[in-house]
């Protein structure tokens, strides 16, 4: 009897032990892109400062962040990176601010093809905030940038290493991202953490620069920055048919299966594979339910919970075709009989128009194809409730 109560308390012991050991989970990332000549800033980064803002979900007190040259082919030098907390625009607070190291040095040089972590950093990050990240480049910088595109925040660069206190006064402004790939923070008890595969409309096309009103940031608001929410929508990303960067299906493993601490992935793709210039949409549906299948398993392979989304209307846009709206609707209902997911968010029929259900809510978009921020806001909170 002693001996099985003895055996009852470690057990309870190591519980316990486990339960309260930190785990890792994301509170931001992007997907990383290959930057063309247009998206790459007037000079080059070479000997230059950077300071990049974004929106957190998660809060912590510990945390570490990649920076990626994964689409480069030459090596990045950088100097030094520091975080600090954003006052406005490009301005922070100046005491708020702390350096990274990798493997105790302030400087590091990536190799093309790679992404470094910074060493495991403590820092008092609050849930919801936005967090400055100024990146001072070396001699040596890649041609073609690992960066992401679609940042719907303003970048500010200027010539020469920035301090904290350095002002970035007649800085060149861009609305791109370079370098940064995911911040993870640590939680002393399991959180969940939700990857959202997505296009234009996940990354924000339609939302307002600085405003952080994309629907995954009023996703991440309505679970009250309890719950890891990562954005790696691609503007023009398609799943399997042409689009811009690579296609979900080839960047799924990197993208979501690999982020830190996913519990759900959300699957919101595949207007731009529909809305091209195809010359035959049956194989296109047929292609997109296959890949959808393929993503689906995968993600329940990796023990994750799966939601789909239903793609929204785009009557008005060069889009729409009697083609490619039948093509729409044989998708939304594959999506919403859908028995393998553990949900379905039905975007379609929460902004369609009630009058003509073919077009998105006039107040939800300006181009009848992307949404607008009232539109985002009603995505997001209605996501909240159906992701677990």
């Amino acid at each position: 009897m002693k001996k099985q109560i003895l055996a009852l308390a470690f057990a309870a012991v190591a519980s316990l032990a486990m339960a309260q050991t930190p785990q890792w989970t994301g509170t931001w990332a992007t997907a990383v892109e290959f930057t063309g000549p247009g998206d790459m800033p007037k000079s080059s980064l070479s000997n230059r400062s950077l300071r990049e803002i974004i929106h957190v979900s998660l809060g912590g007190e510990t945390l570490r962040m990649q920076l990626s040259n994964i689409h480069s082919k030459e090596p990045v030098e950088i100097k030094s990176v520091f975080i600090a907390n954003p006052t406005d625009s490009c301005d922070i607070d100046v005491k708020s601010a702390k350096y990274l190291t990798f493997n105790g040095k302030k400087s590091v040089t990536i190799q093309p093809g790679e992404a470094v972590y910074c060493d495991v950093m403590k820092y008092h990050l609050t849930p919801l905030q936005q967090l400055s990240i100024t990146i001072n480049y070396g001699a040596t910088t890649p041609v073609n940038a690992s960066s992401h595109r679609g940042s719907r925040t303003t970048s500010y660069i200027i010539a020469g290493e920035a301090k904290p206190k350095t002002k970035f006064v007649d800085a060149e402004k861009l609305d791109h991202w370079y370098n940064i790939s995911c911040i993870d923070v640590q939680t002393e008890q399991p959180t969940s953490c939700v990857a959202i595969i997505g296009n234009s409309i996940t990354d924000g096309r339609g939302s307002t620069t600085n405003k952080q009103n994309r629907w995954t940031d009023f996703f991440a608001e309505a679970l009250q920055g309890k719950t890891g929410v990562l954005n790696l929508g691609i503007g023009g990303n398609a799943v399997v048919y042409g689009g811009l960067s690579e296609p979900a299906v080839k960047r799924f493993d990197r993208d979501i299966l690999q982020q830190t601490g996913v519990t759900s992935v959300v699957i919101f793709e595949g207007v731009n594979d529909i809305g091209g210039k195809r010359p035959n949409h049956a194989d296109i549906v047929k292609g997109l339910i296959d890949a959808y299948t393929s993503l689906i398993q995968k993600s329940k392979a990796a023990g994750k919970k799966v939601y789909i989304a239903t793609i929204t209307p785009f009557f008005g846009n060069s889009y729409y075709n009697h083609f490619s709206e039948a093509a729409r609707l044989t998708l939304n209902d594959w999506i919403r009989a859908n028995k393998d997911v553990d949900g379905v968010i039905d975007f379609d029929k929460l902004v369609q128009d009630p009058a003509n259900p073919k077009a998105l809510l006039p107040k939800y978009s300006d181009d009848g194809l992307h949404g607008s921020p009232a539109a985002y806001e009603a995505m997001g909170k209605y996501a909240a409730q159906i992701v677990k």
